[in-house]
């Protein structure tokens, strides 16, 4: 039979039990590594992963996993035509030609677009006679215009040639100067004149020059 005085012995046994167990739970709870997570080819990334005796649950974070992406330079001009032409000359009176060009690129800084001529001037089938005299009655001059198609912020467009004396073949005229990508929507970015004029003693036959066009993209 088991008396008043050791019903209470048992309980307060069962009491410190229960306290010692609990202090010790919080005094000796704790983590400890269980594993490793690795990124191959970069050991400098790689993480212990914690198990918490706690919550029984284990974790690790990898940082700086890089994600890339690389985007080709893309450059095309489009020349309206492969001929600009003046048809006859009359004495003292200025005839003109256009064509019209359309740049689409990709460079960070723009594009520059430059016009030479070859023979310094309209020059006679014989080798000889040239027109390229800046003269009340003779003249060749290159001259251009420009519009903007570009949807980038801050893109400008410059270079427009003011009619202008050709009489050499080492020139590079610039018609055309961006700051900025465009896209080539077949909307002409620039259209570009020559005209030219003779004197009523130019010799008769057919003259020709030759233009070289130059896109520079600066990327």
């Amino acid at each position: 039979m088991i008396t008043k005085t050791k019903i209470k012995k048992v309980t307060a046994i069962v009491a410190v039990a229960a306290l010692t167990a609990s202090t010790l739970g919080g005094a000796y709870a704790a983590t400890s590594i269980i594993g490793g997570a690795t990124v191959t080819g970069s050991g400098a990334l790689a993480q212990d992963i914690i198990f918490d005796d706690v919550t029984e649950i284990a974790t690790s974070s990898v940082a700086g996993i890089k994600v890339t992406a690389s985007i080709a330079p893309a450059l095309n001009m489009v020349i309206s035509a492969d001929e600009i032409a003046l048809g006859d000359l009359i004495p003292g009176v200025e005839s003109s030609g256009t064509l019209n060009l359309e740049v689409g690129t990709n460079a960070v800084s723009g594009v520059q677009i430059t016009a030479r001529s070859s023979q310094s001037g309209l020059l006679h089938e014989d080798g000889v006679v040239k027109i390229n005299s800046d003269t009340t009655n003779e003249s060749y001059k290159f001259s251009s215009t420009n519009t903007i198609d570009s949807t980038v912020s801050g893109f400008t467009s410059t270079g427009d040639l003011t009619a202008l004396e050709v009489n050499d073949n080492t020139t590079e005229h610039q018609i055309y100067f961006t700051n900025k990508p465009e896209i080539a929507d077949g909307n002409n970015d620039v259209t570009f004149t020559v005209s030219a004029k003779a004197t009523s003693e130019a010799a008769y036959g057919n003259y020709e020059d030759q233009i070289t066009f130059t896109v520079t993209g600066n990327f």
